[in-house]
């Protein structure tokens, strides 16, 4: 059984239909990189794994470890371990990053049938998640995102991806607006987070972030569908020739 199998996909944004049937399964220990050109749906397919409410899904089904997760509230889905690095990440005064990541700990190990996280233990996973990529410790008591630059915003979604340590991550394109010391910095906490009992679907534009992050599968959405799918080979392929080629295909 798949960790998440997505089947006949349709889904629905301002009225427009924006995926048309989209299939696609994803097993613990893969990566799956989402590319493909502007309004083709990948950031679509991020938010509806969420649960993102402005987004209609018409047709199909996500499941996730063998249940339909289509009526599930983002929370329920966060519970069962699903995460979600955003593209726009939002500031939200007054939670400090802190608070935000040990309550989000606390839910998902209660998820799990396991005790709460100790207050040491949390310190020194949020620690040393923080210098993993380049963020001061004191990072950790701001506000979550309140007056980041957009590479910190970035760089503090994949925080937040270390320290709570999800099963799924949907990565959506992190690496946009990343200098090239940081999409390393990400790359190398994605890497570290990737095991046999995890996934990550990794949604970009570019091969950059892949020449570190080596996906197992590439897949290309043209018009709300997979266009095609291949290995990491593919990744540079588009590289050289564009999205042109697959679409005219």
């Amino acid at each position: 059984m798949s960790l998440l199998e997505i089947r006949g996909l349709r889904v629905n944004a301002g009225g427009q239909p924006i995926l048309k049937g989209l299939d696609l399964s994803v097993d613990l220990g893969e990566v799956h990189a989402i590319m493909g050109p502007n309004g083709s749906g990948k950031s679509t397919l991020a938010n509806v794994l969420a649960g993102r409410e402005d987004f209609e899904v018409t047709a199909g089904d996500m499941v996730y470890r063998g249940e339909s997760i289509l009526d599930s509230e983002p929370e329920e889905r966060a519970r069962k371990g699903i995460f979600m690095a955003f593209q726009f990440p939002v500031e939200i005064p007054g939670l400090t990053n802190m608070e935000l990541l040990k309550t989000a700990v606390d839910a998902l190990r209660e998820s799990r049938g396991q005790q709460k996280i100790s207050a040491a233990d949390f310190l020194k996973r949020a620690r040393s998640a923080a210098e993993s990529l380049g963020l001061d410790p004191q990072f950790l008591r701001r506000g979550v995102n309140e007056g980041f630059s957009g590479g910190e915003r970035k760089r503090n979604e994949i925080l937040q991806l270390a320290v709570i340590e999800p099963t799924l991550a949907v990565l959506d394109e992190t690496d946009s607006g990343l200098d090239i010391d940081s999409v390393q910095l990400v790359a190398k906490c994605v890497d570290a987070f990737q095991s046999e009992s995890t996934a990550v679907i990794l949604v970009t534009h570019h091969e950059r972030l892949l020449n570190h992050v080596v996906p197992d599968f590439v897949h290309v959405l043209s018009d709300g569908r997979i266009a095609s799918s291949g290995g990491p080979e593919l990744a540079g392929e588009l590289e050289e020739r564009g999205f042109g080629w697959l679409e005219s295909a």
